[in-house]
């Protein structure tokens, strides 16, 4: 049988995941009753991946506390019922062989918003059961609601909601933490010029900007101890001038890394609107290589990877350690035992009840 770096297993700490191929955080918008706590929905949309034969399922971006949900539709990590419900999904992700992540997450000035197939646009108002949005400064999203300016004391309580948030997620069996630090939501807010105005020590220099999330990375590493394996998603480029770049990207993830943190997610985008995105197949790897090769950090690559050899040569190639998948798994949630199928790979993990499957008569 023929070898594959796509399907070699991959450690970082105490964590191994058995393949390179892992499934990005997607929100689902799905929570009912507004109370953060995941659902059979997603149970079946997750546990489908880990059954489909992904080395790490990670969940959508899951709420540090109530304000921080991006919609009033997502998940949480912030109450016990929450870490219970989120128990059962990982039990099932262990059982399929896969590695379980959460991705904890504030929305920051993109929180309290409408789900993206609501009619209406823009900010929840609180009498539809929105919230007021925080953010580094009081500077508006196109089309969403002014946020307050976060004092010291609420930079302290998200900190201290993080900490928590990594408490319960342990709790609930996961093996890998990922912060979100990309997509425009709070902690990108602060690493990018174009949206944290501050003049204290949070705001100005990149060490200033980058100040949150190193002190975030360090509360949770304190929290989770030595083994669980931390991530960090970054937005490697705003697309917009005199934004965050993938300079500012590399220089922060030596930060991290210095910090705790073990391995870095690279997407791109999502603090401003009306950007132009030169979107097409694999888009997003050649900032996922810059970083690797400017930080000497391990890398996850994203964006438009829809084909088997396509994410192979990515890692065979060393642009990146693993590829991230999402609308591709989400057209087939079983693309790790296809690709494995059409690389002529042999793997000793598909589940017993699809063998039939495995190889045509």
């Amino acid at each position: 049988m023929p070898t594959s770096a796509l399907f070699s297993p991959y450690s970082v700490r105490a964590v191994t995941m058995r393949n390179r191929l892992w499934v990005a955080p997607m929100c689902e918008y799905s929570v009912e009753n507004h109370d953060g706590v995941p659902t059979d929905w997603h149970l079946v949309h997750l546990g489908g991946f880990a059954r489909g034969g992904a080395g790490l399922v990670i969940t959508e971006a899951t709420a540090v506390s109530a304000e921080g949900r991006i919609s009033p539709e997502d998940t949480g990590i912030y109450t016990d019922e929450q870490r219970d419900a989120w128990a059962r999904i990982v039990g099932f992700l262990h059982s399929q062989g896969a590695v379980a992540g959460i991705q904890l997450a504030h929305a920051g000035r993109k929180s309290s918003t409408w789900r993206p197939w609501a009619p209406e646009r823009g900010s929840v108002p609180e009498s539809e059961g929105g919230w007021p949005a925080v953010a580094p400064s009081a500077m508006a999203f196109t089309g969403y609601a002014v946020p307050t300016a976060l004092d010291h004391a609420g930079i302290d309580s998200i900190v201290a909601d993080f900490a928590a948030a990594t408490r319960r997620s342990l709790d609930a069996g996961f093996d890998v933490l990922e912060l979100h630090a990309a997509h425009g939501y709070l902690l990108h807010q602060f690493l990018s010029p174009l949206s944290n105005l501050r003049t204290d020590e949070y705001g100005g220099s990149l060490e200033n900007r980058a100040r949150l999330l190193l002190e975030v990375i360090a509360a949770v590493r304190a929290e989770a101890g030595d083994d669980p394996a931390l991530f960090v998603r970054f937005s490697a480029t705003d697309w917009a001038e005199g934004g965050w770049d993938q300079e500012q990207t590399a220089t922060v993830a030596d930060w991290a890394r210095d910090a705790g943190a073990d391995f870095f997610d690279i997407s791109t985008g999502g603090l401003v609107s009306g950007t132009k995105i030169p979107v097409g197949p694999g888009y997003q790897v050649p900032f996922a290589e810059f970083v690797k090769h400017a930080s000497s950090v391990e890398v996850s690559a994203v964006g438009l990877i829809t084909e088997a050899r396509q994410a192979e040569e990515i890692i065979s190639s060393g642009r990146a350690d693993a590829v991230m998948l999402a609308r591709a798994i989400m057209r087939d949630p079983h693309f790790p035992l296809r690709a494995a199928h059409e690389l002529g790979i042999e793997l000793d993990y598909w589940p017993a009840q699809y063998l039939r499957a495995k190889w045509p008569a």
